[in-house]
């Protein structure tokens, strides 16, 4: 047990981080955000990958993500 708590809070701490980004985000791509929210929450870590992936606007040029 002991072994999987650092994985646990790591895995916990990018879902937050992920929910934060999601909703300050003014728009997100490819899904809305209720379908990225029901993403993150259903799969968890993978959920959590894609969104950053494929889910956060980018804003280049201006040194924002």
């Amino acid at each position: 047990m002991a072994i999987l708590l650092p994985i646990l809070i790591v895995v916990l701490a990018l879902d937050i981080f992920c929910f934060v980004d999601l909703y300050r985000a003014e728009e997100v791509g490819y899904l809305p955000k209720w379908a990225w929210t029901l993403i993150i929450i259903m799969i968890h870590f993978f959920g959590a990958i894609a969104y950053l992936f494929f889910g956060r606007k980018h804003h280049a040029g201006l040194g924002l993500t």
